[in-house]
């Protein structure tokens, strides 16, 4: 009885320890989310009197109606022009189903909002000066940006978000657009992060092009870096959008990789070829295995790089470490994987 109560005690030990979170303690800083609903709204317009209904919803979306009319639709969004009647009113049409769908997955947001609040805390922690933006859901093209970082709001683009599963994923004319290596990660589940994403490059917009391939891979990294500070509970999966597959293998094989990179390539090339080479989307990189390698593997190794740097200097805050030349992390690293 004794040696199975001892049991029990140490599980409970385990389970308190999982549940904990791997980041600092955020509970009491304050930061309210709500995702606004633009695009239940706008499906809710009476086709049969357009003008009255963009013009409700220009009154409650003032500050998102004209982003998303100008840099969605194309349109200018006066109430009474015959282009925006006309656009509004096939978009209208051709996308009406898909937002019933996304009805359907999205009855509440509540978990979305908790996910994003809590990278939000993360934030403020880390940065406490920063305005959080507000939020705001909005489906528009298949080709719209899954998420948008306007003046007033991170505008959430529905239309990549409604599962791995959803059949127009898998035609043939938006495989072209978005291959399922893409479109397999249109999900709630990234949701949160990449409004994370939108944040840590609203504090630190990406430089890095142009720059030598190391720079702009150490660059890179320092985003995935401070995202990792943001979302410390998240999968690694969802930061990198690797599979785990892909993630197992790159850290099996980091020395190997790092290895063939300093072999094959010139680290201060700024040839674009090389560069597309390890940054970027794509199915796999060339040069390693096409089975198990991710596209973009520059960027992870540079996150590598920059999170060596940043156990050896954990005196410097993250603030420092974004701010710092990608020369001078490479240097302090000493990046030297087995």
């Amino acid at each position: 009885m004794k040696n199975l109560i001892v049991f029990f005690l140490l599980l409970a030990a385990l389970s308190s320890c999982s549940d904990k979170s791997k980041g600092p303690d955020v509970s009491n800083i304050k930061a309210d989310v709500t995702l606004e609903r633009f695009e239940k709204d706008f499906f809710q317009i009476d086709t049969n009197n357009i003008p009255a209904g963009l013009a409700k919803i220009k009154t409650k979306y003032p500050n998102f109606y004209t982003d998303f009319m100008e840099g969605m639709l194309g349109i200018n969004g006066t109430e009474t022009d015959s282009t925006t009647l006309f656009v509004t009113k096939e978009f209208y049409k051709a996308y009406k189903s898909f937002n019933d769908s996304l009805l359907v997955k999205y009855k509440s947001t509540s978990a979305i909002e908790k996910d994003i609040k809590k990278g939000l805390q993360h934030v403020k922690y880390y940065f406490p000066d920063y305005k959080i933006p507000r939020f705001v859901t909005y489906l528009s093209t298949l080709d719209g940006p899954g998420i948008a970082l306007t003046k007033n709001y991170i505008a959430i683009g529905m239309h990549q978000y409604a599962g791995k599963n959803f059949g127009a994923y898998f035609e043939e004319e938006v495989q072209r657009l978005y291959p399922f290596y893409i479109s397999r990660r249109f999900d709630e589940e990234y949701m949160a992060a990449n409004c994370m994403k939108a944040i840590v490059n609203d504090l630190f917009p990406d430089k890095s092009g142009g720059k030598p391939l190391i720079e702009q891979m150490i660059e890179k990294g320092k985003q995935w870096y401070l995202l990792d500070l943001f979302i410390p509970d998240a999968a690694d999966s969802v930061k990198t959008f690797y599979t785990q597959k892909q993630l197992d293998w790159c850290e099996r094989n980091e020395g190997d990789i790092w290895t063939i990179i300093l072999k094959n390539e010139d680290l201060n090339s700024i040839n674009p070829t090389t560069i597309q080479t390890y940054i970027g989307e794509g199915p796999f990189t060339q040069s390693f295995s096409q089975e198990n390698s991710p596209g973009n593997l520059g960027q992870w190794i540079g996150w590598q790089i920059v999170k060596k740097f940043a156990e050896k200097n954990s005196s410097l805050k993250p603030e420092e470490i974004m701010k710092m030349e990608a020369r001078k992390i490479l240097d302090g690293a000493k990046y030297k994987p087995k």
